[in-house]
């Protein structure tokens, strides 16, 4: 992946001519949020950069395979940013990686203001254990836990 960030991206189109904008799109197509290929593609890449397998990954965040190899195929589409945390978190994403699959998938990122998106924050940077511990430590602070699959519309 050859992903630019979005100030690199903006420095380029300082430079570019309206004539040129089919080539700036074709040149940093790894870079530019069209659709939700674009969430499939990342997420797929971090999983084959962390050597893990979509199973492996769907087995730790506690969904069924089957639906979370449909959201990662673009065949399903969720309005549950909890399942996607969940997949990210099993998936051994950072918080930065987190930022942007969220982003990709065109869902809020989490937001340090709101405290249940600060307390989940943390836990992606320090890694407190495993998807149940998560939801327990969100139950401890008096938040609702990370919502399973079985609740999305």
């Amino acid at each position: 992946m050859n992903e630019k960030s979005t100030k690199e991206l903006v420095g380029i189109l300082g430079k570019t001519h309206l004539s040129d904008f089919d080539n700036y799109c074709n040149d940093n197509k790894d870079s530019m949020n069209e659709d939700l290929d674009a969430f499939c593609v990342y997420m797929k890449e971090l999983f084959r950069q962390k050597h893990m397998t979509q199973q492996e990954v769907f087995l730790r965040a506690d969904i069924p395979e089957r639906y979370g190899y449909k959201l990662l195929s673009g065949e399903k589409h969720t309005r549950q940013r909890d399942v996607l945390l969940r997949i990210c978190y099993a998936g051994n994403l950072s918080l930065e990686e987190t930022q942007r699959a969220l982003k990709k998938y065109q869902m809020p990122e989490l937001y340090a203001k709101i405290p249940r998106d600060a307390l989940l924050m943390i836990i992606f940077n320090d890694r407190p254990g495993s998807i149940i511990d998560v939801n327990e430590l969100l139950k401890a602070n008096g938040m609702d836990s990370l919502r399973t699959s079985g609740l999305q519309e």
